[in-house]
C-alpha cells in the first residue's frame, strides 16, 4: 500500500517550525524539470526559519516503491526568490502544487500573498530585472564591438527576457518560467524584438545590431520608472549616499553587483546628482563621490 503523502513530511526531523507543505506528483506525461526528474513525488516543506546558509535542505527518500524528493525551505526565502527571480521551479511548485499540510492557514496566506504580487514586491522585482537588463545590454554591446557574435547573441537574448519580465510586472503579472508564452498575449515589445532576433533572414551580426539599436531607446526610457525604489531611497534623506552605504541597504542587496553601473547611468541621465566630499584623512585633492536624488 502506498504511504500517505502527509506521513512523508517527517515532522520530527523538520521540527515545530513547519507552517505547511506542498506536493507535486509526476504523471509520466508532463516534464516537470529537475525537481521531479526520476522521482515519483516532490514534497516542498515550508518553515518559519530553517536557519540554513544554503537556504534549501534537500533529502532523497524511498518508501516502499515510492521514490521522492523532499525540499525544506524558509518562508522568507520564498518571498525573496520571487523578488530576485531565483529558484523559479521551486516557486512554481509552491504556487501551483497541492497543499497537503497547512497549519493555521499560514501556508495558504503566504501563497496568496505571493500570487497577489503586491506593489512592494513588484517594485523590488522590477528594479532587479532592470538591473539585469542593463547589465546584459551593456555586455551585448561590448561583445558586438569585439566581434564575438555568439556571446553577443546570448546576451541580447537574456536582455530581452529581462525586458519581457519587466513588461509582465508592469501588467501586474508574476513572471514564470515560460516568459515568452506569458509575453505573447500582451502585445509585448520584447516579444517582437525576440522574434526579430530569432526568426529573421539577416545575418547573425545584423540581427544582433538591429535588436540592440531598436531596444536602446526603450531600455533608457524605462529607467526612471524601473529605478523608482532606488531613486526614492536616494531622496529619503538630506545627505548624499556613498556607494558602500547603498550596497548595505537590504532592499538593494539583490542588485549589489549591478548597482555601481546603475548609479553612473542614473547620473548620466540626470536622474541622480553626484556630489563630492573631502575624505576624512584629508590627503591630497582626492574627494569621495556620493549620490543624491
Amino acid at each position: 500500500m502506498e504511504p500517505s503523502i502527509v506521513s512523508l513530511i517527517d515532522n520530527e526531523k523538520v521540527g515545530r517550525q513547519v507552517i505547511g507543505a506542498i506536493s507535486l506528483r509526476g504523471d509520466g506525461m508532463i516534464f516537470y524539470g529537475s525537481l521531479l526528474h526520476d522521482f515519483d513525488l516532490l514534497i516542498l516543506v515550508v518553515c518559519c526559519d530553517i536557519g540554513l546558509s544554503s537556504q534549501i535542505k534537500i533529502e532523497h527518500c524511498v518508501n516502499g516503491k515510492l521514490h521522492y524528493q523532499r525540499l525544506i525551505v524558509g518562508r522568507n526565502d520564498l518571498k525573496q526568490w520571487v523578488i530576485e527571480g531565483q529558484n523559479r521551479e521551486i516557486v512554481q511548485c509552491f504556487l501551483h502544487g497541492n497543499v497537503i499540510l497547512d497549519k493555521d492557514g499560514k501556508l495558504s496566506a503566504l501563497r496568496q500573498d505571493l500570487l497577489d504580487f503586491g506593489s512592494e514586491m513588484r517594485e523590488q522585482r522590477k528594479l532587479n530585472e532592470y538591473a539585469k537588463l542593463l547589465n546584459t545590454f551593456v555586455e551585448a554591446k561590448k561583445y558586438t564591438q569585439d566581434n564575438d557574435l555568439m556571446d553577443a547573441y546570448y546576451c541580447v537574448l537574456q536582455a530581452l527576457k529581462h525586458y519581457a519580465r519587466i513588461e509582465l510586472i508592469e501588467q501586474g503579472i508574476l513572471p514564470e518560467n515560460s516568459v515568452w508564452e506569458q509575453a505573447r498575449p500582451i502585445n509585448s515589445v520584447a516579444y517582437k524584438l525576440f522574434d526579430e532576433l530569432t526568426d529573421n533572414k539577416e545575418t547573425l551580426e545584423q540581427r544582433v545590431q538591429l535588436v540592440l539599436l531598436a531596444s536602446e531607446f526603450s531600455v533608457m526610457s524605462k529607467m526612471e520608472d524601473c529605478c523608482s525604489l532606488l531613486l526614492n531611497l536616494l531622496g529619503s534623506r538630506k545627505s548624499a549616499w556613498s556607494i558602500q552605504e547603498l550596497v548595505e541597504v537590504p532592499e538593494l542587496i539583490h542588485i549589489k553587483a549591478e548597482l555601481p553601473m546603475m548609479l553612473r547611468k542614473l547620473v548620466y541621465r540626470s536622474l541622480v546628482t553626484e556630489v563630492t566630499i573631502a575624505l576624512n584623512n584629508g590627503q591630497g585633492d582626492v574627494r569621495e563621490i556620493r549620490y543624491l536624488a
